[in-house]
């Protein structure tokens, strides 16, 4: 732009003087220096308007490059969907909960196994020799022992502790899938949200893009006029500042959208140096779920069961218990004839509680303050969530309203921008109203992108809690 408007004044300089020199040559050597005078003008003139073509031909391929480039980075779209299909795949923290999950299954056929018969080896072998009288006292020691059993014991009256265990795995992979759930959500609402701020900043691109066409177009108009003393020289340099006061814009918000699209991809957990234009997002709200059947307050009701499991479990403690045992193999001290110490033997344990101390009502006691608990924290999460959706909606609609107000007042300046473009034509307008005019045009877009990515932020917000 900076060479366009050199150019141009060189050829308003260089028209004067050579106008100044037909006349120098008129009135010292005649006709003759006035006709080599026109000639020179003539000249003057035709390597101007070569000028002119060389710097409109510059400014077009300018144009078409900066264009290119812009193409290039904006080839291929990505939609919201896509980053938040890889926020999820990517994410670590809902592998660990899936894997958790795999792993509860696992514990539960642990449990089947502890239940049946457990087979073992055993060999204790010792042997104390006593050397002129000194040595440990056979009486306790038998002088040796030396045995291999294989044993055998099973635990009975099992069935309800073993109920209770499945229902605690059950009730962990439920709460784990609950987890898994609003991890899912929190991932979503912040891939969102850094997706629209994304958008936004696209979206003044392409504005700053289509103004900047617009005022290329106007710049040359007004140029021209300029060049015919239509307008001042000044009027034009304060257009061409506005111009490129809108092309540094243009830059610096294409460098916030590639850092924004950058921060995008760190958070969906992706690896790529492409910077593509992302679609609008589309958001709608969505319905809402009960109270009862969010995920959310399902936390709360997964804790009442696991209270109410703590208390069976508490039970089963104070249940006897009962384990029976057998081996078989050889067990001797070598005392007597110890190649017939060779037999089997059976038994049994029984464990009867009488007496504790009162445990068993003081973790009762327990359960029932962790229980207040859960219910006092349920509330205050209930109260919270009815707030924030009647504060949500609220600001939802104000920025509704306040983005209808904004659109009505974009026409009024479309059309006086209109108006001004063709007074700008004949010369009719000063530069400074229609600068004004197109100032008052970038702020009144620049608020209606602004609430537009408001009102977007709203939306994903209240939709976080439609699971």
């Amino acid at each position: 732009m900076n060479t366009s408007f050199l150019v141009s004044g060189f050829s308003l300089i260089r028209y004067d003087s050579l106008c100044f020199s037909r006349n120098y040559w008129v009135n010292k050597n005649g006709k003759r220096k006035t006709e080599n005078g026109k000639r020179k003008t003539e000249n003057g003139k035709r390597e101007t308007r070569n000028e002119k073509q060389e710097t409109v031909m510059t400014r077009v391929l300018l144009i078409l490059f900066f264009s290119f480039n812009v193409l290039i980075s904006f080839s291929q779209q990505r939609g919201l969907d896509f980053f938040i299909g890889q926020s999820i795949t990517n994410s670590p923290l809902i592998k660990d909960l899936q894997n958790q999950v795999s792993s509860n299954r696992l514990d539960s056929l642990l449990i089947l196994a502890e239940q049946r018969p457990q087979v073992s080896f055993t060999s204790n072998n010792m042997y104390a020799p006593v050397v002129n009288g000194y040595g440990y006292d056979k009486a306790i020691t038998n002088g040796a022992n030396i045995n291999a059993l294989i044993g055998v014991n099973k635990s009975l009256m099992n069935g309800k502790a073993n109920k209770i265990q499945f229902v605690n795995l059950q009730l962990l992979s439920t709460s784990l899938k609950n987890s898994i759930a609003v991890s899912e959500q929190d991932l979503k609402k912040s891939v969102i949200s850094q997706y629209i701020t994304t958008y936004g900043d696209l979206l003044q691109v392409n504005f700053s893009r289509e103004m900047q066409e617009v005022l290329i177009k106007q710049e040359t108009i007004l140029k021209k006029l300029t060049e015919k003393n239509v307008y001042r020289q000044v009027d034009y340099l304060s257009f061409y500042v506005s111009l490129q006061q809108n092309e540094f814009k243009l830059k610096q918000q294409l460098i916030q959208y590639k850092n924004d699209y950058s921060l995008l991809n760190y958070v969906a957990g992706i690896s790529d140096t492409s910077q593509p234009e992302i679609e609008d997002p589309g958001l709608t709200i969505n319905n809402l779920p009960s109270i009862d059947q969010s995920v959310f307050f399902k936390k709360y009701e997964i804790d009442s069961l696991k209270l109410v499991s703590d208390k069976s479990i508490i039970d089963i403690t104070y249940r006897p218990k009962l384990n029976v045992f057998a081996d078989a193999g050889y067990n001797s001290s070598l005392e007597y004839l110890p190649y017939k110490n060779f037999g089997a033997s059976v038994g049994f344990n029984l464990l009867i509680p009488l007496y504790d101390g009162k445990q068993k009502r003081l973790k009762y006691s327990k359960i029932d303050m962790q229980e207040n608990t859960r219910l006092s924290n349920k509330k205050f999460f209930a109260d919270q969530y009815t707030q924030q959706l009647f504060q949500l909606n609220q600001q939802l609609k104000a920025t509704n309203e306040l983005i209808v107000d904004i659109n009505e007042q974009l026409k009024y300046i479309q059309t006086l921008i209109t108006v001004n473009q063709k007074l700008l034509q004949t010369g009719d307008v000063r530069i400074y109203d229609y600068i004004l005019s197109l100032n008052n045009y970038l702020n009144v877009k620049n608020l209606i992108n602004e609430n537009t990515i408001n009102r977007l932020q709203i939306i994903n917000q209240i939709n976080y809690w439609n699971r």
